[in-house]
């Protein structure tokens, strides 16, 4: 593997905590919560190996359970803080919509992901 596909990875991975963060926040991560992000991440990313990438890391973080909510989050600030560069307008818009519409999938927002979204709308601005 050549070092832009490992950024690329990486990148993608990232995705993947940050969409577990959010699925997991209020310390459930329901089946439709599961359910909504594969079909957002499949609908929303371009490509079918970007999706794999991204569900794949959400799929080992659910069933390792060894990384929390919080954990997961401060974990994307930090990638994203060290690679602005690849946070470009479209990708933060999807990001964005992905992360709202797994928010969204079960009982609506509750104030737990109210407050991550909104954590994560200041730090993608």
């Amino acid at each position: 593997m050549n070092t832009d596909d490992n950024n690329i990875q990486k990148f993608y991975q990232n995705l993947g905590k940050l969409f577990y963060a959010v699925a997991s926040i209020d310390g459930n991560v329901e089946d439709i919560e599961i359910e909504t992000l594969k079909q957002s991440v499949e609908a929303e990313w371009s490509s079918e190996k970007e999706a794999s990438i991204i569900i794949n890391m959400f799929d080992w973080l659910h069933k390792d359970q060894e990384y929390n909510a919080n954990t997961c989050f401060k974990s994307f600030l930090n990638y994203m803080e060290s690679h602005k560069a690849l946070f470009t307008a479209s990708r933060k818009a999807s990001i964005l919509k992905t992360a709202r519409t797994v928010a969204h999938s079960f009982s609506r927002n509750n104030k737990s992901e109210l407050i991550l979204l909104a954590q994560l709308n200041l730090a993608l601005k």
